[in-house]
């Protein structure tokens, strides 16, 4: 999965020179949580997120009356509070690098920069889309997660078996966290089969595999 493929193009952007209110506007106005700041080449000079805004802000306990704080807050520009070091990621990157980098500094949306111009915004709810659609959870069915030896061909087994009774495998994801050493935990969600086939199946895998546990996600109600 790579970043270009993910990423929001055309992202909303404000200068250095914008104040500190219309940048608080902006992001309200379109739901954004950041603004890429940006030169007159379109390189990106820093970075200003809804935090910076708010601590860059007037207490409410300010003495000020509303005329010095409009005026406060129109004179106060992006530059002054933004950050310069930024972090950013490159769309032939992958959306998996970007959420180490996301979970590596704790920020929750990364600038992507093509030969020093910023050509989109990943965010983290980008990187969430990008994970529902690698396990298939919208395309329902149920979810299948064993413990299997960390050796070739023990996932083909557990496929051998899914397919010998009709199932269709929608995604299979591997983890090696929280694993003894020798083993995998190994995440398989099969599209729905009839009730009788999908219970002769389950006995089947119960009975051959160590079974950590089967759930079926009900996205109805969501």
């Amino acid at each position: 999965m790579l970043v270009k493929d993910w990423m929001t193009t055309d992202p909303i952007t404000v200068k250095p020179d914008t104040s500190v209110m219309k940048s608080s506007q902006i992001m309200k106005e379109n739901n954004v949580r950041r603004l890429p700041v940006i030169n007159d080449d379109d390189e990106v000079i820093g970075i200003v997120s809804d935090r910076d805004l708010k601590e860059a802000s007037p207490s409410k306990a300010t003495t000020l009356d509303v005329h010095e704080l409009y005026y406060l807050l129109s004179e106060l520009k992006v530059k002054d509070i933004m950050t310069r070091k930024v972090i950013s990621i490159a769309p032939s990157d992958t959306v998996e690098k970007a959420a180490v980098i996301m979970l590596e500094h704790k920020v929750t949306g990364l600038p992507v920069v093509e030969d020093g111009k910023l050509v989109g915004i990943l965010s983290q709810g980008d990187v969430f889309r990008v994970l529902t659609t690698i396990t298939g959870v919208y395309r329902g069915g149920v979810l299948f997660a064993f413990v299997l030896e960390d050796r070739p061909g023990s996932i083909k087994e557990v496929a051998d078996v899914i397919r010998q009774h009709g199932g269709r495998m929608v995604s299979i994801v591997t983890s090696y966290e929280m694993c003894e050493e020798g083993t995998r935990h190994v995440s398989i969600r099969v599209a729905d089969l009839p009730e009788s086939k999908m219970e002769t199946l389950i006995q089947a895998l119960e009975r051959d595999f160590t079974v950590l546990h089967i759930i079926k996600d009900e996205l109805g109600n969501l």
